[in-house]
């Protein structure tokens, strides 16, 4: 008799320079961020709330398990590109999602980047100190 193939929904989620790989799929609500625990990856608790909202709007926060890799960024644009990620997922696993998870905008790539330096300035827009003698 062949094993039940277990299901998954892929997300990707990106913020700033953070790309999220995010794989969903039904379980108990367990949540694994590049192999450690939600709690143990995520200091903060309002990254995890951060990380948690796409799950909390749809009432299906103990019902999927999510499992993701990411890299890039900082903390901060991590746990939004997980967010963006699970958003995606969930999606795809059900349609009838997409209007809530649009709503609250969680299925928008939040295009805010860091800006490029120029050449003559210290940062972007840093001048140097400027002496009038």
């Amino acid at each position: 008799m062949p094993k039940a193939e277990k299901k998954y929904y892929y997300g990707t989620g990106r913020r700033k320079d953070a790309i999220a790989r995010v794989r969903l799929t039904e379980g108990k609500g367990k949540i694994t961020v590049n192999g450690k625990d939600l709690d143990e990856y995520f200091g903060l608790e309002t990254l995890k709330v951060i990380v948690e909202q796409p799950l909390t709007v749809t009432n299906t926060l103990g019902k999927y398990d999510v499992i993701s890799t990411v890299k890039g960024g900082g903390y901060t644009g991590q746990a939004g590109a997980v967010r963006h990620g699970i958003a995606r997922a969930l999606n795809e696993a059900n349609l009838e999602f997409r209007p809530i998870l649009k709503s609250n905008g969680f299925l928008t790539r939040d295009p805010r980047m860091k800006e490029r330096k120029k050449y003559g300035l210290k940062k972007a827009r840093k001048a140097p100190q400027f002496s009038k003698r």
